[in-house]
């Protein structure tokens, strides 16, 4: 009589990590990317200055390194990119989350990239300060060109080159795999950026003013706390800024080895994190303090103080001033640049990891092939004198409605609908250096959907009452609302498409057998 052999995959093996320190300095460099130099700075000080460091500290505890330690154990227990590791503890509906993730990493790719060429750019420009006495109208008017209509085709050179370059760089990180790639990458670049940025802070502490503005930013305004928006903002940056609920941790963790810590470099990345943010706040406000100090005014009285107007006017207007501006200049763009590309790289990561995974491409078909066309709509979209609009729209609606969305859903089905937080909890007790257990699961799925829901609930009221930055109401309606309806309609079409290989035949590990799973589901 004839046996029945098992099929055999057609899927590429899974990639592993080379070690905790590898997969420690990746996952930093997804978390550490331009909104902690960039955005937290300006939060903190329009939000209570250093009283925003108490709620900054207990929504850090609270949501973000519970949702950090979910994340973690999902793609490792169940050893797949987002669709993949949702499907095998949710189902179908679970896949379907874990795609609409897939589809959030789409859209800020093909933005990141292009703030990213921006950066690039301004490194160059540093070197003979070539935006002269006027930054913001060299970089509205000279670099970007932007022009009035929402949608042109007008193609700018100055933006148009950079950006090719970094689509190049980013597909050849990816295409040489996780470990000559990405993870190399990463050991390179992180003890750069930290070590360039810790001297920028050490120029700027010196700096006539600087002392001002470090007041501004940490006189702390404790009457801001009674004002629940100053709570908002506090988680907001937190989930942000740790690169949680979209698919990023979760990947890089199922690449990680059997019997891996999963706890313990969870706080080392959620603490370091955090350590950057509060690092790029004092050199950011006392380089400000110093431009205001020049300008004769106070900090309060100074424009862009967060985003791209921080980072592409007000920071080059500083520069031209202060001594040593060129070196100055280089550090910080150079920082950006390496803050950029790494996060790019985890973004991009989560794209191919998933469709590698349904699709059993490999990850050079993935890389060139999937990576290339997404340059290409990147570079139709950025490339333009309409760049600038279109990014501001996409970048509002993929984070304050996107992400927030999925880390709602994906906690409310995980821990409320399938019941697993005691599966989960034992799996990250039983690989970790301390046990987590009830306050964990509470905190993950009570408090966090709790919080999130209200911040999403708020947004869109926000968003349906005024329209964003002023933008035309048709505008933001197709571009804005128009992506969150091309991310579900793909999420549900790729839910719908055939796996290559039978994505529920696996065995959990490490102690748990499928059976203990379900009876402790039910």
């Amino acid at each position: 009589m004839a046996t029945q052999t098992a099929p055999v995959s057609t899927a590429p093996p899974r990639a592993q990590w080379t070690g905790q320190i590898g997969f420690i300095l990746s996952a930093i460099g997804s978390a550490v990317g331009l909104g902690n130099i960039w955005r937290f700075p300006g939060v903190a000080y329009e939000n209570g200055g250093g009283a925003f460091l108490i709620p900054y500290i207990i929504a850090l505890l609270t949501a973000g390194i519970p949702i950090l330690f979910l994340d973690y154990v999902i793609g490792h227990r169940f050893r797949g990119s987002a669709p993949l590791a949702l499907r095998r503890i949710a189902g179908r509906f679970g896949e379907g989350i874990g795609w609409f993730q897939v589809m959030i990493c789409v859209f800020i790719a093909i933005y990141y990239t292009a703030v990213l060429a921006w950066a690039a750019s301004f490194f160059v420009f540093s070197f003979d300060l070539r935006w002269g006495d006027d930054a913001a109208g060299f970089f509205v008017g000279d670099y970007l060109r932007v022009a009035e209509q929402p949608f042109t085709l007008e193609f700018v050179p100055s933006v148009l080159i950079p950006l090719v370059l970094m689509w190049v760089v980013a597909l050849v990180v990816l295409g040489a795999g996780v470990v000559k790639g990405v993870q190399r990458l990463n050991v390179i670049a992180i003890p750069l950026l930290v070590a360039g940025f810790l001297i920028l802070v050490i120029r700027a502490l010196f700096l006539p003013g600087a002392g001002e503005g470090l007041n501004a930013l940490f006189t702390p305004d404790f009457a801001a706390l009674a004002d629940p928006g100053v709570w908002i903002a506090a988680y907001g940056q937190i989930f942000f800024s740790l690169s949680v609920a979209f698919g990023i941790m979760m990947t890089y963790s199922s690449y990680r080895r059997r019997r891996s810590n999963l706890t313990t470099p969870g706080l080392v990345v959620a603490f370091g994190n955090s350590s950057f943010e509060i690092l790029a706040g004092i050199g950011v406000f006392a380089t400000l303090g110093f431009f205001a100090f020049q300008q004769g005014v106070t900090v309060s009285e100074l424009d862009g103080l967060t985003g791209v107007g921080l980072a592409f006017m007000t920071f080059p207007a500083l520069v031209a001033e202060m001594p040593g501006g060129p070196f100055f200049g280089v550090l910080f763009f150079g920082s950006l640049v390496l803050a950029g590309l790494t996060s790019l790289i985890s973004v991009m990561e989560v794209i191919l990891a998933a469709v590698m995974d349904k699709f059993g491409l490999t990850r050079a078909q993935a890389a060139y092939g999937l990576g290339g066309a997404l340059a290409v709509v990147s570079i139709v979209l950025f490339g333009t004198t309409s760049g600038l609009t279109a990014l501001d729209t996409i970048d509002n609606w993929a984070n304050n409605i996107g992400i927030v969305a999925s880390a709602v859903v994906m906690t409310v089905t995980v821990l409320w609908v399938r019941r697993s937080g005691g599966v989960l909890a034992r799996h990250l007790s039983a690989l970790s250096t301390f046990k987590v257990g009830r306050i964990w699961r509470f905190l993950v799925a009570v408090v966090a959907p709790l919080v999130l829901g209200y911040m999403l609930v708020q947004t869109v009221i926000g968003l349906i009452r005024e329209p964003y930055s002023g933008y035309d109401s048709g505008y933001l309606l197709f571009v804005g609302w128009g992506s969150i309806v091309v991310m579900v309609l793909a999420s549900v079409l790729l839910t719908m498409s055939r796996w290559r290989d039978d994505p529920d035949r696996f065995v959990p590990w490490p102690e748990l057998s499928v059976a203990s799973e379900r009876g402790d589901a039910r």
